[in-house]
């Protein structure tokens, strides 16, 4: 089955998993979810992940949930543009979102960092999720 949306499976398959309360998630592997993650990883949202080669040459990802005293460290987790609507911001109208708290994930030319990382380097992009 084709997914149409692969970052916003991603993020759901993240939800999802604190919902149960896992403790590892599996996901396709794509450039664009291993860029994604290294940003969750650095800010401190995801312990971290792996990537797993089946026989064939099928990968996965194995994404390590973290949680703080029982409860997950991702709050809310809300896919911005999607395929169907793309939503862009320039350097000036990305604004520090949740008053700082939370972090927007953009997709630039120089790659896929963060809103504070984006406004340091006056880079604008694709606005891909809010995390809080």
């Amino acid at each position: 089955m084709a997914i149409t949306d692969p970052i916003g499976d991603l993020l759901t398959r993240i939800r999802n998993g604190q919902l149960r309360g896992l403790a590892k998630i599996k996901s396709p592997n794509s450039r664009q979810r291993i860029r994604i993650l290294d940003v969750l990883q650095t800010e401190g949202f995801i312990r971290g992940y792996a990537e797993l080669e089946f026989k064939g040459g099928k990968r996965e990802l194995e994404i390590e949930l973290k949680y703080h005293e029982g409860q997950p460290v991702i709050r809310e987790l809300k896919r911005v543009s999607t395929p169907g609507r793309r939503v862009y911001a320039g350097v000036t109208d990305l604004k520090p979102h949740r008053s700082g708290l939370g972090v927007s994930i953009v997709s630039t030319p120089q790659g896929v960092m963060t809103d504070t990382s984006a406004r340091e380097k006056n880079v604008g992009g694709e606005v891909l999720c809010h995390i809080f």
